[in-house]
């Protein structure tokens, strides 16, 4: 029993990553149509932006976190103005592959500047343990769950509760009636593509205690984030958190329980099976076209 509850925190634990990867995929669908699939390389470079101002410069801990979110809100602002905004309007395959391109690039920056061996950030959360009986969770993996739960109530707030978010909201649903309302749709979208960057840089600064952070680890964990996003359906910010969780907890129930070479299939199976029963994922909402 002990095992099983240590390896369901360490699989909810990664499973925030994941949903934070997810959730930054769902925020640009939403407010452009568009997938990016340099989503989990943004994860990535703000690791690494992490590292350079906490591991590097000596800042504090929260300081330097603070200061690659800011960093990364700009690239995303960036980004969206330099390789999507000049191709909005043409075939999505077009958009697909200019994300694609994004990542590689980055990718490659990465390396250059900061090598290719594994790094660690240190946090105030990196040592300890929490002891319930003979049961022991680790401080760093209970500061990731801690910390999506903040992230997520505040995001929830923002788009919820401001007249920025609401603007948000309206050019989701619909971007034309929103610009006729007087809404700064293009405004709007940078903004959205900064708050993308901002998540992705807090999962990757979450996730430093737990794994180490290398230029190919964006890719690795975007390719798992995105299933997690369709899982709880392409859309939801709800269901992203929930499909990045549900992901890491298979994957860490099927790699303790289960046969080597288990861990990275199973979760694909399950969201294979979720598929077939309900294609709209966990969250979406089944539209019926007339035929």
């Amino acid at each position: 029993m002990l095992d099983f509850v240590q390896q369901l925190v360490s699989g909810v634990a990664l499973g925030c990553v994941y949903g934070l990867i997810a959730l930054g995929f769902v925020l640009v669908y939403k407010a452009t149509e568009v997938v990016n699939f340099a989503q989990g390389d943004l994860m990535m470079l703000g690791g690494f932006f992490a590292f350079t101002f906490i591991g590097m410069m000596g800042l504090n801990y929260w300081v330097g976190f603070a200061g690659a979110v800011a960093a990364m809100a700009l690239f995303g602002m960036l980004a969206e103005r330099v390789v999507v905004r000049p191709i909005l309007g043409y075939p999505q395959f077009s958009i697909i592959m200019a994300t694609i391109g994004l990542g590689y690039f980055l990718r490659s920056i990465a390396g250059m500047i900061w090598g290719t061996d594994d790094l660690k950030i240190e946090t105030p959360f990196s040592q300890g343990v929490l002891r319930i009986g003979s049961l022991v969770l680790a401080y760093d993996k209970l500061s990731v769950i801690a910390a999506t739960m903040i992230l997520c109530t505040l995001l929830w707030l923002f788009f919820n509760k401001t007249t920025l978010g609401t603007a948000m909201r309206a050019s989701s649903e619909n971007m034309l009636a929103a610009y006729y309302m007087g809404i700064p749709v293009k405004r709007v979208v940078s903004i959205v593509w900064a708050i993308s960057a901002a998540v992705a840089t807090c999962a990757g600064v979450l996730l430093a205690p737990i794994t180490f952070i290398h230029s190919n680890v964006g890719l690795v964990l975007g390719l798992k984030a995105f299933p997690a996003a369709v899982l709880g359906g392409f859309g939801s910010i709800p269901g992203a958190v929930v499909g990045g969780v549900l992901i890491g907890v298979i994957e860490s129930m099927a790699g303790f329980y289960l046969p080597e070479g288990w861990k990275d299939v199973a979760p694909y199976l399950v969201l294979l099976a979720v598929l077939l029963l309900k294609p709209e994922g966990l969250f979406g909402h089944h539209v019926r076209k007339k035929v």
